[in-house]
């Protein structure tokens, strides 16, 4: 484990140190997707759409737990900072333990209601036949999916970037072989069609896993469940998931609205709304690090060097976003056409593009302060903001713009509120002050108002 930096040298280099494996981890979930989408697609449509079905169910299970990614980060990170290197790992040790037992309640859960939700989602029987065949497979690697999250928390606290990126490529790997294997019996193997993808999933989940367990039977730290700290895991994890979950129900009912005008402005919406998440990827691998490097230092007590530290990391995420704001901007003609060649589809990605463009140097702040808030533990006044903004911004405009029909002009209107409302709240709240708790427990702040 490598020594941790002072936040006057948390210059470029370290900061990318911690970045680009991040964005790294962050880009090979949906990179593989990708591919998986490729090698069933040539199955056919069927295993295609049971795919896409069985899919959403699994991904909305498990987004809604990556505090046990992000709320690791934090604890552990300052324990880290404060030289308490094996309640670090323990606190690893811990969350990966919440990772099995909600895992296996998750398997339990969706094993018994497998049929109705696939039916629910899919409507036609026969896709909702594929979707559950391959949602019974694929969700058995729940449990391994959350040990992958503890692990990238713990360490990513730690300061050790580069070990979850490998653990994760591993993974990822044997998962891309074994699905171009499995979906069509190739070089000997049996031809399992869309079931072939989700035992490759597990697959490739049970070598990340056992990686990531490794990793924590080799730092020699005691594995014995320890209630009081698992509590304190949840007690941040619950505010984490309700900020989840208010982005959820913004993105859905964008996606929802959108559908009501029109089969090109659903199409918009979704090229428009992948370029958004290609942005945010790239942002929270900077975020991650602001995670990191300010919980170590307020673990080390150092509350007016972790102060500079944010701001210093918010005006590099901003810089980077204006870039990147830029680049869009000049490729708004030629960067749809990429995706589509419909006329009217692309007439409506231009009214969402200025949009999307406008709200990138805003999401550099929000993003960045956002990493700096939960890496100091502030998950309350985060989950707080979120819900806040959601209800007072993006949901009142998204369902306006059902209402008197202002399209996807109207959506993108109602993110561009959401995130300007965020940036407000978390500037004030960084410039505050009281976000930064020195010490290496988080209790204190986890039980602030």
């Amino acid at each position: 484990m490598t020594a941790v930096p002072e936040p006057a040298e948390a210059g470029p280099r370290t900061i990318l140190a911690l970045a680009l494996p991040a964005l790294g981890v962050l880009a090979a979930e949906p990179l593989y997707l990708l591919l998986d989408i490729a090698v069933v697609g040539y199955a056919g449509a069927l295993a295609l759409a049971g795919l896409a079905v069985g899919g959403l169910v699994l991904a909305q299970v498990s987004t809604q737990l990556t505090f046990l990614s992000y709320g690791t980060t934090a604890r552990a990170s300052r324990m880290h900072g404060a030289g308490r290197e094996r309640d670090a790992v323990g606190e690893g040790v811990q969350a990966t333990w919440l990772a099995l037992a909600i895992g296996v309640v998750l398997v339990a859960t969706v094993q018994l209601l497998a049929g109705p939700i696939t039916a629910l989602i899919a409507g036609s029987g026969d896709i909702a036949a594929e979707a559950e065949q391959w949602l019974r497979i694929a969700v058995l690697g729940a449990p391994l999916i959350l040990v992958a999250m503890a692990g990238n928390g713990w360490m990513r606290g730690v300061q050790d970037a580069m070990r979850p990126l490998r653990f994760v490529l591993v993974g990822q790997a044997i998962s891309a072989v074994l699905c171009v294997l499995l979906v069509h019996g190739l070089a000997g193997a049996p031809q399992l069609g869309l079931v072939g993808s989700a035992v490759a999933n597990v697959a490739g989940q049970t070598a990340s896993a056992l990686l990531f367990g490794a990793a924590l039977v080799r730092a020699g730290v005691p594995l014995r469940p320890r209630w009081t700290v698992m509590t304190a895991q949840l007690v941040l994890g619950r505010d984490l998931i309700l900020r989840s979950m208010a982005f959820q129900a913004c993105f859905l009912s964008a996606a929802a609205v959108a559908s009501r005008f029109g089969a090109a402005s659903v199409a918009a919406h979704h090229v428009v709304l992948q370029l958004w998440n290609f942005v945010a990827l790239t942002l929270d691998s900077l975020a991650i690090a602001a995670q990191a490097l300010v919980g170590a230092a307020l673990g080390r007590g150092q509350v007016r060097g972790a102060t500079r530290l944010a701001w210093r990391l918010t005006r590099w995420s901003t810089v980077f976003a204006t870039v990147l704001a830029l680049v869009f901007a000049a490729g708004h003609t030629q960067i749809p056409a990429l995706f589509t060649r419909d006329s009217e589809v692309l007439y409506q990605t231009s009214l969402a593009w200025w949009f999307f463009v406008c709200i990138m140097p805003v999401a550099g702040v929000v993003f960045a302060l956002d990493g700096v808030l939960l890496g100091a533990g502030d998950a309350r006044f985060l989950r707080t903001a979120t819900l806040t903004c959601a209800l007072l911004g993006f949901l009142p405009l998204i369902w306006s713009s059902l209402v008197w029909d202002w399209g996807l002009a109207g959506i993108w209107a109602g993110l561009t509120v959401f995130i300007v409302l965020r940036m407000v709240a978390v500037v004030w709240r960084t410039a505050s002050g009281r976000w930064a708790v020195a010490g290496a427990d988080l209790q204190a702040q986890t039980s602030k108002g």
